[in-house]
């Protein structure tokens, strides 16, 4: 099993280009279950996850071919089912549910996997799909759906879920009349949904904001379309930059998605500059201690939390980070304990008492945005070279980066990948 070794003291600096989004790619590689025919999607990053959707394409029929950009031929589509081995590592993979009960008029998907980070039920989308008219069961650990068509309707979310969002818009597309989803997700990797479904030929409104609504169309046809960048990895980057004192150009971004990042960098005592597709961070010293809350876009994005602890993990003072949206996402706090960071846990909030460094050592990833909280952990981390930060179970990391030790390498990190 693979693990990468840092060794902290390297201040960063230079320019990192960022990827397709991965939250935004994946409901597209699902969207295309939609209609039959080729599809090109551009800036698709070269991700585990990504691999994993197309397995699970390929598993009902449909082929694909991989290169600079996807081509995805949803021809051969001649079976409904998302089995378990797929759908057991990838949670996305319940957004096969949605476009195939909408243009088949059935589903069977195994209940999904993913990080544990909580348990991130899927009662929304089921809840939705019934009360649009699907017959709904789970048995043996799958969830099957059945339908003649579906039905618009009126769907009020208890809370904005993304994925469910997605799933009920997916679905609405096809569905007859017209469907309203009231407190739905207002993520940009929603709005890139509903932007690529539009250039299909759905009918969709308010995508965005808090109420999207769907008037159900007949048909819809392939398309060519352009992913946009990961404000995930992005911000990752940005923290890096900060954490090291460094001055890093983070390229082929689009600032206004990371508006509640910037701000919060700033809070920390980081000079944040931004251009219009690019955003300069200069690490700033002392760091300052700062709180954040975690909430749905616009909020502060819950897949940024750990990278921000460990920066708050070296601040001067003491912060307060409370997590809102998933109950079980301070798992890499104990392995930043172990690098000699000072927090604690009081049921949703981190305390975090920042030390003057951190040490290195050998720590273990639980998911993959502690896989990345840990890499920039051993940024800074202090030791000789027998006393590296090594991080183990780094195929969490690889769900969501692309090629993170070979971009850090690029701005005078050292750290490396080793194969164990």
């Amino acid at each position: 099993m693979d693990a990468i070794a840092v060794r902290g003291g390297k201040r960063l600096s230079g320019r990192v280009k960022i990827s397709g989004a991965k939250n935004a790619v994946l409901p597209q590689i699902f969207a295309t279950l939609l209609t039959r025919g080729t599809f090109t999607l551009k800036n698709v990053p070269p991700l585990r996850d990504v691999n994993t959707a197309l397995k699970v394409l390929a598993t009902m029929g449909a082929t694909y071919q991989k290169g600079p950009e996807i081509t995805i031929d949803t021809s051969g589509i001649n079976s409904f089912t998302a089995p378990y081995d797929l759908v057991s590592t990838m949670r996305a993979s319940v957004l096969a549910l949605g476009p195939l009960i909408a243009r088949y008029g059935e589903a069977r998907v195994s209940l999904p996997g993913g990080c544990a980070i909580g348990l991130r039920p899927v009662d929304q989308h089921l809840k939705s799909f019934k009360k649009m008219g699907a017959l709904v069961e789970i048995e043996r650990g799958y969830i099957t759906l059945k339908t003649k068509r579906l039905k618009g309707c009126e769907i009020h979310l208890d809370m904005p879920t993304v994925t469910g969002t997605e799933n009920i818009l997916m679905a609405a597309v096809l569905a007859k009349g017209r469907t309203t989803i009231i407190n739905a997700a207002m993520e940009p990797e929603v709005v890139d949904l509903a932007d690529m479904l539009s250039k299909m030929g759905a009918n969709i409104s308010g995508a965005g904001s808090s109420v999207i609504t769907v008037e159900g169309v007949e048909h819809l046809e392939p398309v060519d379309y352009t992913t946009i960048p990961d404000r995930i990895e992005a911000g990752t980057y940005m923290v890096a930059a900060a954490l090291t004192g460094g001055d890093v150009e983070i390229q082929n971004v689009i600032p206004a998605h990371l508006g509640g990042v910037i701000t919060k960098l700033r809070e920390f005592g980081q000079k944040v500059t931004v251009n219009e597709n690019s955003i300069m961070v200069q690490g700033q010293r002392p760091i300052q201690a700062a709180n954040i809350t975690t909430w749905p876009y616009p909020g502060f994005p819950t897949d940024l939390q750990a990278q921000f602890v460990t920066l708050a993990a070296i601040a001067e003072g003491t912060s307060f980070i409370r997590e809102t949206v998933f109950e079980n996402r301070f798992m890499h706090v104990y392995e930043l304990n172990r690098m000699g960071a000072d927090i604690k846990i009081n049921n949703n909030t981190a305390e975090i008492k920042g030390v003057e460094f951190l040490q290195g050592a050998r720590v273990m990833a639980s998911d993959l945005r502690a896989s990345a909280s840990l890499v920039l952990a051993g940024l800074v981390a202090k030791g000789d070279r027998e006393e590296n930060t090594i991080i183990s179970r780094v195929y969490h990391i690889d769900r969501g980066y692309v090629e993170i030790e070979k971009k850090l390498s690029n701005l005078g990190a050292e750290i490396k990948r080793l194969d164990r």
